[in-house]
């Protein structure tokens, strides 16, 4: 029989006790699937003790990642620590430079880092395989990489982060508060004690940026993305989107104008109808939109232990099949030289329109000056709801929303400072994009 494929890997948590527990569990079938054993070679955790639900007395612990990716006999080094900086990113480094193949499921790392990894794995003739970095369970990396090859693709867009999906969907779904749903999903494990990574949007950002990378062909521009996360989402905002049929998702969109890339993540409209509005929950989607294929949309568990390990194993069992002299698909599907410098779009009009609610003193002349300060930026408007709020000391604000047609970000900005200047505001206003996705 062929040799064995041994691997190392970097991380005991929820993710890596899962991929050695499915390694130990299934070792069977994958050697008859990949048609060579796949092997634990070794490990390195943080607790060597902790009860991890498979049995690995017989592996070789390491110190640390560093000495594992340097020092050990591997073919592959799984890393599952996260984060930009060490030990991921020298271990990582280190094993490359050896040319060992990598396999990491840490968006963070290849956000700051992608370029300069990929270039060392080409020199070495590694392979660095990343499925499990986006969107969890969904094979998106495979189908940019390798199953898309000759489309010309022209939007990427998604529902990329669990958590942040989670607590939309409860807020939709039982009139609860932002903070009370947060609250919730941190019991329940889906939020971290410290959630901002998640709901001011850096983790969507972090995956957004390398989806970017596989569909335009540039290089990551994790720096360079609009960002805005939902700590801002009132229920009111829930209850006006629903009213108006709309239901409001955290997305990530990456699109090419003529004048570049566009890359942005922040709360978003959808029309209840579109399939992607039917994505709840802990679940993730994300779409990708190009001449040949058309809209192509992928739905799946976007996080947890299991889901994350299959990506993984993925990873691995794809270089298991893989034969002495085949030629290594690039990390980011094309020769890191061939990648082009990331141009950011210029402004132009958002076709989607945007939703704008203003709270107000209830006087006279405050609509009409709402009406002159879109008028002045050349704001043309769809729908205007109005209603009242009873308020705590027993006045009663108004509530205006505005849909408008398509206009530019600028514009919208420009308008709602005029609107603030004025005085008749209570709280702050919100804006929000809508979208019109073609994957219906």
């Amino acid at each position: 029989m062929t040799q064995a494929l041994r691997i190392g890997i970097a991380g005991l948590g929820t993710v890596g006790a899962s991929l050695a527990r499915i390694l130990t569990e299934k070792a069977e079938m994958l050697t008859t699937s990949c048609g060579r054993p796949i092997t634990i070679a070794g490990v390195t955790a943080r607790d060597r003790n902790r009860d991890r639900g498979v049995d690995l007395s017989g592996v070789e612990w390491h110190a640390d990642a560093l000495s594992l990716a340097s020092n050990a006999e591997l073919d592959v080094f799984v890393e599952l620590m996260g984060g930009a900086g060490d030990p991921a990113y020298s271990a990582v480094k280190a094993a490359l430079a050896r040319g060992i193949h990598v396999v990491t499921a840490n968006k963070a790392l290849l956000a700051a880092h992608g370029i300069e990894l990929a270039t060392i794995a080409e020199k070495t003739g590694a392979l660095l395989n990343y499925e499990a970095a986006v969107a969890g369970g969904i094979p998106v990396i495979k189908a940019l990489r390798e199953s898309m090859t000759g489309n010309t693709i022209s939007r990427v867009y998604g529902i990329m982060n669990g958590t942040c999906n989670y607590i939309l969907t409860r807020m939709e779904r039982e009139g609860l508060t932002f903070e009370a749903c947060l609250k919730e999903a941190q019991r329940l494990g889906y939020a971290e004690a410290d959630p901002a990574f998640d709901i001011e949007g850096n983790d969507t950002a972090h995956k957004l940026s390398i989806l970017t990378s596989l569909a335009f062909g540039t290089a990551i521009a994790a720096d360079d993305i609009y960002l805005e996360g939902i700590t801002n989402i009132s229920i009111e905002d829930i209850r006006a989107a629903a009213d108006l049929g709309y239901r409001i998702k955290l997305l990530g969109v990456a699109q090419k104008t003529d004048s570049g890339i566009e890359q942005r993540v922040h709360p978003t409209m959808v029309p209840v109808d579109s399939v992607i509005a039917q994505v709840d929950g802990v679940t993730n989607a994300v779409a990708i939109e190009s001449d040949i294929l058309g809209e192509l949309l992928m739905v799946g568990p976007g996080a947890g232990g299991n889901a994350t390990a299959s990506a993984v194993l993925g990873d691995i069992a794809d270089i298991a099949k893989s034969r002495p002299g085949a030629q290594n698909v690039p990390a980011f599907g094309r020769p890191v030289e061939a990648l082009i410098p990331y141009q950011r779009a210029q402004i132009q009009n958002h076709e989607g329109g945007y939703f704008i609610r203003l709270t107000v003193v209830d006087r006279a002349g405050v609509f009409a000056s709402i009406a002159t300060r879109m008028a002045e930026q050349k704001i043309s408007l769809e729908s205007i709801v109005q209603r009242s709020k009873q308020h705590t000391e027993g006045v009663e604000p108004q509530t205006i929303i505005l849909v408008t047609h398509a206009t530019s970000e600028n514009a919208v900005r420009a308008a709602v400072e005029k609107i603030k200047a004025e005085g008749y505001l209570v709280g702050e206003p919100q804006v929000i994009r809508i979208e019109r996705p073609k994957a219906a």
